[in-house]
């Protein structure tokens, strides 16, 4: 369920509140594009800002509207072990496929730490569990023998790395066993780590661009190297240009411009600032995105 392009939803609003149908409008675009999952209630679809009632929703409506056609993983991370085993127990009888639990932030656990917060959801919630590290939100990261570790556990299946390390991520897939999915968090590197043996991506910039970003991946996966390189090399502006400012400010601008969704997202963060909201329009314009 975690191998190809999977979309880390982000989460329209309107009015203050969540914009179901823009969500459920979105989730269908995502499936007719050909990605292989998505993602509700990660970083993308500002999880740290939703109340519990509406991170349950969310995930509740991702569930419906995709109608069993591709894998839900719903984010259900918190820097609280009971709490993320509460989510991921609300995910689990929603109907969710698995769950993606990054890394307690704040408290800045040790590795062994880390090893027994996810031991602990993974025992009380028999759900596939998705491993996310990503150490400039959480302030830790993960090594490859605390992954590793992890790895042997059942129903730990997969990792998603945001960490930027590529022989980080090389060590952790050389630790783990073959049917263990690392897959990639930052758009810009998921060629680079296919090539040393991830098994995909949970991408940002799919929410703009599902078709390319699943196609990239794929023609990788089928042998066409250089095919992948090529969409890898024509979609590496766009990546920039999703990533200007802090995550998901861009990718929502650019889903609102597209007439998605409200240009709405929430304190504390900020719409996109004027200039690189023209420039993030010619890039989409350059690519045949936005007409």
């Amino acid at each position: 369920m975690l191998e190809g392009t999977l979309t880390a939803l982000i989460t329209p609003f309107r009015d203050g509140e969540v914009d179901e149908t823009a969500l459920r409008g979105h989730v269908e675009r995502q499936i007719e594009a050909g990605v292989n999952g998505l993602v509700p209630c990660g970083s993308t679809g500002e999880s740290a800002t939703l109340s519990y009632n509406e991170h349950h929703r969310v995930i509740e409506i991702t569930i419906d509207a995709s109608a069993g056609r591709v894998p839900v993983i719903a984010g259900t991370g918190s820097n609280s072990t009971r709490e993320a085993i509460d989510f991921t127990l609300h995910a689990k009888h929603a109907g969710a496929d698995g769950a993606l639990l990054l890394s307690p932030y704040y408290n800045k656990p040790t590795q062994e730490g880390i090893y027994q917060h996810y031991s602990a959801v993974a025992r009380e919630t028999a759900l596939p569990l998705v491993v996310y590290n990503i150490p400039g939100r959480t302030a830790s990261n993960l090594s490859p023998e605390t992954i590793g570790r992890l790895a042997r556990i059942e129903n730990i299946i997969g990792v998603k790395e945001s960490s930027g390390d590529l022989d980080q991520i090389a060590h952790i897939v050389a630790r783990c066993p073959d049917d263990f999915c690392v897959v990639s968090g930052d758009d810009a590197l998921t060629l680079p780590l296919l090539s040393v043996g991830g098994k995909g991506v949970i991408s940002t910039t799919s929410n703009i661009a599902p078709d390319e970003v699943a196609e990239l991946v794929h023609r990788f996966v089928s042998g066409d190297a250089r095919g992948a390189r090529e969409i890898h090399h024509r979609l590496l502006p766009l990546f920039d240009a999703l990533f200007c400012e802090t995550n998901p400010i861009p990718v929502k601008a650019a889903a609102a411009t597209l007439g998605w969704c409200e240009d709405e997202i929430r304190l504390p963060l900020t719409p996109i600032t004027e200039p690189n909201l023209e420039h993030l329009k010619v890039v989409m314009k350059d690519l045949g995105i936005l007409r």
